[in-house]
């Protein structure tokens, strides 16, 4: 079995709660705040990243400083998922760019990324988040889709069991 850990930056707790309840999915999955806990990253086999988007396509404050670290680790070997949470009316031009901003860094880590979804059900213009037609991650919309959280992290987190 693969360890496992989530890692998000939260403002307003969305995040934080998408992450608690990813991790209720994976048996033995760690969560924690980013802030502080930047050089747990490397201790893992599957890394989660949650980030919200803030304003016009910024990321969130606890990544800030994290962010710059992410290029630097050699994640060969390792796989990478992403969660995102957005406002995808308010923000149409920037829905879940933060995914988009991490997965910069991450290209540049040898890691594979996995858990790429469908933009199907999404009502937005543009996302840096997207790659081959597809959200590089699970993209939440807790004030527009509230309703559809907790569908799409179960539907989420079964097709990362696959490739776990």
């Amino acid at each position: 079995m693969s360890k496992i850990g989530i890692f998000y930056g939260t403002t307003t707790g969305v995040t934080e709660d998408a992450a608690n309840k990813i991790a209720d999915k994976l048996d033995g999955a760690d969560v924690f705040n980013i802030a502080g806990n930047e050089d747990k990253l490397g201790d893992y086999d599957v890394l989660i990243l949650g980030t919200s988007t803030w304003g016009f396509g910024d990321l969130q404050d606890d990544w800030q400083t994290a962010v710059d670290e992410l290029a630097k680790l050699d994640l060969k070997g390792k796989k990478v998922a992403y969660f995102g949470c957005g406002d995808q009316m308010t923000f149409s031009e920037t829905y879940v760019d933060g995914i988009g901003i991490l997965n910069e860094e991450i290209e540049k880590t040898g890691a594979e990324v996995i858990g790429q979804t469908s933009t199907e059900g999404y009502d937005f213009s543009e996302s840096r988040a997207i790659k081959n037609s597809k959200f590089l991650g699970l993209a939440i919309d807790e004030i527009n889709q509230p309703d559809l959280t907790d569908e799409r992290i179960d539907m989420w987190v079964e097709e990362l069991k696959k490739v776990l």
